[in-house]
Formats: C-alpha cells, structure tokens, sequence
C-alpha cells in the first residue's frame, strides 16, 4: 500500500514545524497535526532569545553552545523581520556566585576552595572569550567592558555594581517563527492542520495508520504514512506511550519557565543578564516598546496536562531576585502579565531542573513495525539544526531524499538584508501615509516585505474595516485567518502578536466574537 505522506509530523510547536518545512522543501510528503493553534505551548511562552547559552559553557556543554552561536546569525539572516541583534548587559561584582551543581563549580571549588563558590572575574572573562569565538561572528559585535559608574546602563542600579561586561545575542519573536515555519512548509507541499489531535496509530505492512480528531469540526479523518514524527513537545512521552503504544523506555522531564511583564524600568534597548545568590540567571529584557520582560524560573512541572502558569511564588522569587540589582524595586504592583512554558527536557538523570541538559536527543524507534522518531528537548536557537539531524536520522528510510537547503534561507517576508528595517519602515509609511510610525513598525517587525501584501490596495483608514483597538483592523485580521491559521482572538493578541498587552478585554472580546462570526466567511473575501 501507498501511503497518503512520507511523513506525518505530531506536533505544531517549533521543532515540529521546522522538521515540516525542512522535509517538504527536500521533496516529501509531509502532513503535520497540531492538537490545538500553532506555536500555542512551550514555542510560544520562551524568553525568546536567540542565545548560545552563555551559562551551559559552565556544564562543558561545548557542542551545543558552539551550535547555537554559529545559528544566531544565520536565523538573523532569514528572519531580520522578526529576529535582530541585542547587546547583553552583565553586571559584576566579586560576590557572584556559582551554582554549585555545574562541572565547572565542582572543579573551583578542589582547585580553588577559598573561592566558596564565587566567580573570579578571569572566569567570566574567560567564558565571554569563548563565547565570542566559538562560534565566529560576522555581524554580531563582541564583548567590551563597562563603567557602570558613568554608563547609562548603571542608572538603573544599585550603586554595588560598578562594572559589567557586555555581549551580543538575538531577540526572536518566538510565535511568530512557528507560524512562519509552517506558512513556509504549506507553500512547499505540506499539509497544516491545526486542531487535529492524533487519537489512534497503528501499523501495518511497515506503514502508520493515524486517525486524527479535529476538534473545530468535530469530524474524524484518517491518513497513512511511512515514518511517523513525534515532535509533541511537553506530550512526547504521552504520544509515545500511549498513541504510539511505543515500548521505548527512554523519558522526558518537564521543566516550567515562568516569566513576568512589567511596566518599562530603563530607558535604553539593551538586555540585562542578572546572576542569583542561587546560582542561576535571570533576564530583563526590553519587550514591546513599552515593558520589561523578566525571567525565567526553572521548576519542575507535574504533568503536560497540567497547564503551566507562573506561580505566586514564582513571581516573588523573580520580583526578589531583580530588585536584588534595581535601585528602585519593584512590586507585584507593576507586573502587568505572566506566561508560564514547559520545557520538555531529555531526561539524563541531573540531580536538578536547571541541571537538566538543555540540547536535543532524537531517537528512532520501530518496535511497533514502521519507523518513529521521537524528539526530546531542543533550544528555539537550533530548532533548523535539530530538523537538519532529524532529517539525517531518518534519510535511511528515504534513499533518494535531497540534502540540507534551509541555512540562510528567508521565511516568508524575510528577504531583505539584516540591516533593512528602517527603510521597509520609511517606504511603508510613504506608500500608507496614514499610518502612524509605530504602527508601521509593528507591521514591519511582523510581516517585513509582506506587510504591503498585508494593507493591499489600502487608500485611508476607513479602507482597513473594522478597528479591534491597538491598531488592529479587519484587514489584519483577514490576512491572519487566511495565510495564518488565525481562528480566535486569543491567536491574534497572545500569539501572532502581543496587542493583548494593550487590548482592553472588551475590545478582545469584540474581536472574539468578530472572528467566530466571521472565520469562514473572511476566508472566503480575503482569497478573492
């Protein structure tokens, strides 16, 4: 028997959709089954940065760090739309300390015990060389040191810190890098279908058979393929155990990163990297023009069926740990959202969360006849990286499968140079003298050369239909539902964007309404 696709992919978050548009543009078959909106768990609810891991350099995870930089500006070559350089602000002070848990603390502490556990600055300096060079760099600038005394970046803080060494790494619009995966993997071949849960696989004669629930309609389909991708993120373990009915013993361990959004609290656009009494990191991020992204936690997380949200004690925590370096602190007062994610982490067995190894593991699997492969853990920073290796693991079972072909390869709107923001900026608001200059750069920053597509045939404000609030218009919305899989308001304000932070609730309830009124019927106008 022909099977419907070569492959049929489980999971509509990160990893999913990059194996998706990787095996398409290689000349699969390729159907991808999402249980609910695209990029709507873990991928969406990331610290979105494309980062090397500055800190995984203290568990020798050499491979991964140097895999990681060497990716930052190829996605930024692909992506200068939604993905762009960011300088990394690391205050110093010789009572930092180590987690002690890393293989670098435990050497310190034999060769250099009256240290208990602090960062000698040679250290830091040290990691930020390796940093810089592991991975080579072409338009990222590398590190210098500060005076925070009389620098900019010191205002903000607590007289303590005088000095601080800053880096460079990448801010990503982490939804919208699943969506634009996906819009790319349909337009090579591939099959998108979110909200379809995978409720039945079985095999026969080498080959899957999957019946899928689709949980808008309420209609059950059923499909056939040769090799089966389980890319379920928080649910592997679930899709592999229990639809898959796999005997694969391996294991995952669900870590929760919770993060918190406050009013803005510094003036400039770099990142502060803020190191624990604890041993661990925190952010505080510049987000949205107007607010400060702070996080992340590391916490063990119960079940993937357990929706993760960030704790109260996860809010002191972080509300602690950053006032620590503020030299005005901050309350739960200012905190204006949280997010919570679940990390599915390879299970290797570390004695903590934040110890788990944060680099991907794939396993194939045929104990139930037809090939599976299951992918644990994975950074967004490599989420092409892990498709290239998936693609690799399971090339035996596709001959005549062409090689690698998405490194620097734009995702749809991208294909404009790292440095052309401004100027798609200008000749927007020459073409669409109406829009104002932020809201031509949030179009921009969305849709890069496709925001023109997005406004077409625009002549003024009343050409745009509906007004939601933030700027948002029914022809946004139009062009959501039809190219971007778009079906309610939660899909427009939480994920393909974040207008949530400046929505009313009844303005995102009109809106809500709007789009369950309106889905099919704005498809149908939007494709004329």
């Amino acid at each position: 028997m022909e099977p419907d696709y070569d492959l049929l992919v489980i999971g509509g978050g990160i990893n999913g959709c990059g194996i998706a548009r990787d095996a398409s543009g290689r000349g699969l078959s390729v159907c991808l089954a999402e249980m609910n909106d695209i990029g709507s768990a873990t991928s969406a609810s990331s610290t979105k940065l494309f980062h090397g891991g500055l800190r995984y350099l203290e568990y020798f995870e050499f491979r991964l760090v140097r895999e990681a930089l060497i990716e930052r500006e190829t996605l930024l070559k692909a992506m200068p739309h939604i993905a762009w350089p960011m300088r990394f602000v690391l205050p110093y002070h010789a009572d930092m300390r180590f987690d002690l848990s890393t293989p670098a603390s435990k050497i310190l502490n034999i060769t250099m015990p009256w240290m208990k556990g602090r960062r000698p600055a040679w250290l830091i300096r040290l990691g930020l060389f390796l940093y810089d060079n592991l991975g080579g760099r072409d338009i990222l600038p590398g590190t210098s040191r500060l005076d925070l005394r009389s620098a900019p970046e010191g205002r903000p803080l607590v007289d303590k810190f005088e000095k601080a060494y800053e880096y460079s790494d990448c801010w990503v619009e982490d939804s919208r890098l699943v969506v634009l995966n996906a819009r790319d993997a349909e337009a090579r071949g591939a099959t998108i279908l979110p909200r379809h849960k995978v409720v039945i696989a079985d095999c026969a004669d080498g080959i899957w058979t999957v019946q899928l629930h689709g949980r808008q309609t309420g209609q059950t389909s059923t499909v056939t393929a040769k090799v089966i991708v389980n890319a379920a993120g928080p649910w592997v373990g679930d899709v592999l155990r229990g639809t898959l009915k796999s005997n694969y013993q391996g294991g995952v361990r669900l870590v929760r990163g919770s993060h918190i959004v406050t009013k803005r609290l510094f003036e400039h656009d770099k990142c502060y990297v803020f190191q624990g009494t604890d041993g661990r990191i925190a952010f505080a991020i510049p987000y949205e023009n107007d607010f400060t992204l702070i996080g992340t936690t590391d916490v063990e997380h119960s079940g993937a069926s357990t929706k993760p949200e960030c704790t109260p004690e996860e809010q002191a925590y972080l509300l602690d740990f950053i006032n620590r370096y503020l030299s005005e602190p901050i309350t739960d007062g200012d905190i204006v959202w949280t997010y919570s994610g679940v990390r599915p982490l390879y299970d290797d067995g570390a004695s903590s969360a934040s110890s788990a190894t944060r680099d991907y593991v794939l396993k194939v699997d045929q104990s139930r006849g037809a090939p599976a492969l299951n992918i644990f853990g994975g950074k967004i920073t490599t989420y092409r990286c892990l498709a290239e290796s998936a693609m690799k693991d399971i090339s035996e079972f596709f001959p005549e499968v062409s090689g690698p072909w998405t490194a620097g390869v734009a995702l749809p709107g991208g294909d404009f140079p790292v440095d052309g923001v401004a100027e798609l900026i200008a000749q927007l608001s020459e073409e669409f003298p109406f829009l104002d200059q932020a809201w031509a750069k949030r179009l921009v920053r969305a849709y890069g050369k496709e925001a023109r597509e997005v406004m077409s045939r625009a002549k003024s404000l009343q050409d745009l239909g509906q007004h939601f609030g933030s700027n948002l218009t029914e022809r946004e919305v139009l062009w959501l539902i039809e190219k971007e899989y778009a079906v309610e308001a939660d899909d427009v304000v939480w994920r393909r964007s974040k207008l949530g932070l400046r929505m009313t609730k009844n303005e995102i309830s009109v809106l809500d309404a709007w789009m369950k009124n309106n889905t099919a019927t704005a498809a149908t106008a939007a494709a004329e």
